[in-house]
């Protein structure tokens, strides 16, 4: 291929002039950055200050995409084709949808269909998106009969905050187990006081996810006394929604209740690094010394650090507090990683920046 491609219109009017090499780069990169961003909004907890400058740096690609026009989808299928993730059905699907390409739309559908986890790329562009660019998709997926595309007009609905009225309280009793747990979350998301009964009906579903966002939700209309037994019972499970529901299951309960469950966690050594975790959710900060001495233990470090970060944010400024180094870690930590620890917590560095803050005595 040449390095610049000029095409041209069958009116004769020039099309602009693009570097084929570059618009290859932006579409890697936008990818890349994509894939990079959903990553770190999956951290424990994520760093708002690192996704906002991936964001800039996302934006500025898919700029470049976007002035490249109908030429950057050769450069879109061929990313596609060498490595179909998220970042790239993310870039596929954007694309397809700022265009407003009927056919292109149809493809990343499809493509999502095929992609594993319910196509976060797919649903991610569509969050990206403003909600008047995807409205019109948005109200003929929402009602159609195929299952999937419900699940993808409930999602964005969940991206935009957007409230399908009427809709949802059909939704949330959907046929399909993935669009009952979209729709559900959705309704807790609005508060949507008028569906509780719906949510509280869902309690006993069938399915799991639809159980466990049908209790989330419901904590988040203050009813969580009710959905407390299967928010914890998914917070231990270790799925991919065990963070989130221990964060629901600290927040529907009484203080005294949630740290006795948290305490019996903490006695089961396949449960300790999730009370440990939830700790930090408490909002308590006199627990720091306590957080500093689990820091000392390797099954437990890394939940120590989450938590004291969700305690102390303002920490992620000191670059020395966490490290992989088993020098700093210490021995324990390289038997138990076997040489090759994650990035933890350094106790005695974390204890040192408290005292210098006068956090600890």
């Amino acid at each position: 291929m040449s390095d610049a491609i000029t095409n041209t219109d069958l009116d004769a009017t020039p099309r602009p002039r693009i570097v084929a090499e570059v618009v290859r780069q932006h579409v890697e990169q936008a990818a890349f950055f994509w894939a990079q961003r959903d990553t770190l909004m999956m951290a424990d907890p994520p760093d708002m200050v690192a996704v906002a400058g991936i964001d800039k740096r996302l934006e500025a690609n898919l700029d470049g995409i976007r002035i490249a026009g109908s030429d950057a989808w050769s450069f879109i299928f061929a990313a596609y084709e060498d490595f179909p993730q998220k970042g790239e059905l993310f870039v596929f699907a954007w694309a397809a949808c700022e265009q407003a390409d009927p056919k292109r739309i149809a493809e990343a559908v499809e493509m999502g269909r095929q992609a594993a986890d319910r196509a976060p790329g797919l649903v991610g562009a569509l969050a990206w998106h403003k909600a008047q660019t995807i409205a019109s998709l948005v109200r003929d997926w929402i009602g159609t009969h195929d299952a999937f595309k419900r699940y993808l007009g409930v999602s964005a609905c969940i991206g935009h905050n957007v409230d399908p009225k009427q809709m949802l309280g059909r939704l949330v009793r959907d046929p399909d187990a993935g669009v009952r747990a979209a729709a559900l979350r959705l309704a807790g998301t609005l508060k949507r006081t008028d569906l509780v009964g719906e949510m509280t009906y869902a309690l006993d579903d069938a399915d799991e996810a639809p159980r466990f966002w049908a209790a989330w939700a419901l904590t988040q209309l203050g009813s969580g006394d009710l959905g407390s037994p299967a928010l914890r019972k998914t917070a231990v499970s270790g799925g991919p929604d065990a963070l989130t529901a221990l964060r629901s299951a600290v927040k529907a309960a009484p203080d005294k209740d949630v740290r006795a469950w948290l305490g019996g966690l903490l006695k089961v050594p396949e449960t300790a690094p999730l009370a440990v975790r939830g700790s930090g959710m408490l909002g308590d900060r006199t627990l720091l010394h306590w957080l500093i001495h689990q820091m000392r233990v390797p099954t437990l470090a890394a939940a120590a650090g989450s938590a004291f970060l969700e305690l102390y944010p303002e920490a992620r400024e000191d670059g020395q507090l966490f490290s992989v180094e088993t020098s700093l870690l210490g021995q324990a930590f390289a038997d138990h990683f076997d040489d090759d620890p994650p990035f933890l917590p350094v106790a005695d560095k974390v204890k040192d920046w408290a005292k210098e803050r006068k956090l600890l005595d």
